[in-house]
């Protein structure tokens, strides 16, 4: 059986500027929708939006690396769920959230927040945790990363969409009014189609080793969701904030997981299948939850 770390996903160069164009996209399309007041949410509620970011950005990632220290994945598995857990909040959590009756304004704020804070983020939680796991350390090593390059990628990938996205809305309301819905469904369609192909052009690979990667993503996006309810919980926050608060931690942007792997990481295979098998089962785990939520409403403060 082929070594999990010996898998090398075919993926052309060309397809990685795609993919950093698409995502830079799916960003804009997500800023349209946010205004500066998203951010003030921050202040107006800081409780939850904190408790939010620390789930988000501190608990998860150091969940994430004891769960390392029990399942001892091959170090290729690990350097993936590591990066998935550094990655910030996915662009479907909005959605899944207002599917979950939670906190969408919450959700909202969090999404611009978490987005904007994983240009310095993403890349420390990342060689941090990954610095303190031996196999991770190691791989590190061998591949030589700058943490400066990867900064810059996410610079590019996320801070410039986001804040062209801020300024159309701010500037040219009308405009940005017009493309934000058409925009959002064209990204989302077009994103789904790469994968479809890309997944297309790997679909042997894929099958052979899906079924030794899922329980990782399984135990890991389910300590995500249970995290980040229970945690909100902890905080004496209420049924809404806690709804929204354990999809903003168990929903990750997988997409940007990919791009850098791509970039930076070779296609490195296990990183791959691990992040694209998080993004798609994140989503249908995602939507179930919400689901279960939407029909129990009796705990509402509404």
């Amino acid at each position: 059986m082929q070594e999990l770390d010996a898998v090398r996903i075919n993926f052309h160069e060309s397809g990685l500027l795609f993919l950093n164009l698409l995502l830079g996209l799916i960003m804009f399309g997500i800023a349209l929708e946010l205004k500066l007041e998203d951010f003030k949410l921050l202040f107006k509620k800081p409780k939850a939006s904190i408790t939010g970011i620390v789930s988000q950005f501190l608990l998860f990632p150091f969940a994430t690396y004891v769960l390392l220290w029990i399942l001892n994945p091959p170090p290729g598995v690990a350097l993936g769920m590591l990066l998935v857990a550094a990655c910030p909040g996915g662009n479907i959590s909005n959605f899944i959230t207002s599917l979950a009756k939670g906190n969408t304004a919450l959700s909202i704020s969090l999404t611009a927040v978490s987005s904007t804070l994983a240009i310095v983020a993403t890349p420390f939680n990342f060689f941090f945790w990954g610095n303190l796991y031996p196999p991770v350390h190691n791989a590190l090593k061998e591949i030589t990363l700058n943490p400066w390059d990867v900064f810059k990628a996410i610079l590019m990938i996320l801070l410039i969409p986001i804040s062209l996205g801020l300024l159309t809305n701010r500037f040219l309301p009308a405009i940005s009014a017009k493309i934000e819905k058409p925009l959002k469904l064209l990204s989302a369609l077009i994103f789904a189609a790469f994968l479809v192909i890309a997944l297309a052009a790997n679909f042997e690979i894929f099958l052979q080793v899906i079924h030794r990667v899922f329980l990782y993503v399984f135990l890991m996006n389910s300590i995500g969701f249970l995290l980040g309810y229970y945690f909100a919980k902890l905080m004496r926050l209420d049924e809404r904030d806690a709804r929204c608060i354990s999809i903003e931690t168990g929903i990750q942007n997988s997409g940007l997981g990919l791009v850098l792997i791509f970039a930076f990481f070779g296609g490195q295979g296990s990183m791959a299948i691990i992040a694209a098998t998080w993004g798609i089962w994140h989503a249908i785990a995602g939507v179930s939850l919400a689901w279960f939520w939407s029909k129990r409403t009796k705990s509402l403060n509404v």
